[in-house]
């Protein structure tokens, strides 16, 4: 995990992340802040959804984690399986919410399609930013790709927001994988 930030400067981020990826759904912030400011109470209020993820107290990436099930619950995000098929990543895809109005999914080939799971998912972002959109990686330190979609323009305030928080982010198709 990135060094620590200052404990205000973290929450503002992280209220400003949870706005900026669900700003229609003011709850997916309000739960991030909640794993922020009382770990064990959101432990003990949301245990069954995290007992999928193998969590029964507090951790480090808590309130990173609860933003990827908050936006979720939404239909947001779309998380995926290290060895996730191609075609089940572009049917979750392409049922996000914020996915573009213009279909990305025409300017993949055959070849991408056959594509490993990362490699696929950077595929998918390249193309995705052709068309004015992005995808990124809420990375929870799993053997999973919790995506978000959102407008290419805002991927520096994310980033910015993501390194002031103190939690990983990776844009997909913006060059080399570093897993």
């Amino acid at each position: 995990m990135p060094e620590p930030q200052a404990p205000d400067d973290t929450r503002e981020a992280l209220a400003a992340i949870a706005s900026l990826l669900a700003p229609a759904h003011p709850d997916v912030a309000e739960q991030v802040l909640h794993a922020h400011d009382r770990p064990h109470d959101y432990v003990s209020a949301f245990g069954d959804r995290l007992a999928d993820r193998g969590i029964d107290e507090p951790v480090d990436n808590l309130a990173w984690i609860a933003l990827v099930d908050g936006l979720d619950v939404h239909g947001l995000l779309a998380e995926f399986d290290w060895k996730e098929d191609a075609q089940e990543i572009r049917s979750q895809l392409r049922k996000l919410r914020s996915r573009p109005s213009v279909d990305p999914w025409v300017l993949l080939g055959e070849k991408e399609m056959l594509l490993p799971t990362e490699k696929f998912l950077h595929a998918c972002g390249r193309r995705y930013r052709e068309i004015g959109a992005a995808l990124a990686v809420l990375d929870i330190e799993s053997d999973c790709y919790p995506v978000v979609g959102l407008r290419a323009a805002r991927t520096e305030e994310l980033t910015a927001l993501a390194a002031r928080a103190g939690f990983p982010l990776r844009h997909l198709g913006a060059g080399r994988s570093r897993r």
